[in-house]
């Protein structure tokens, strides 16, 4: 069995129904890697921690994060 992770980063209008919109995104993204033989298994979230960058002479250092992406899971047989 093969396994595909791609991003999934919905890009979203904010005068409109942002659920639809997102969505919509995600059906279409499904539906593209199924045409090519992928099919979905599951939406997963990553969370992880983005070090801190301390600048130079420590100055223009930027704090640490966490940030969360959302990976789409395909796989082939």
């Amino acid at each position: 069995m093969k396994y595909k992770v791609i991003p999934f980063t919905p890009v979203l209008n904010p005068k409109g129904n942002k659920s639809e919109q997102a969505s919509k995104q995600l059906e279409e993204m499904i539906v593209n890697y199924a045409e090519r033989g992928w099919t979905y298994q599951r939406l997963e979230s990553v969370s992880s921690f983005v070090h801190p960058e301390a600048g130079c002479f420590g100055l223009g250092g930027k704090p640490g994060y966490n940030l969360s992406l959302q990976m789409l899971v395909f796989y082939q047989v």
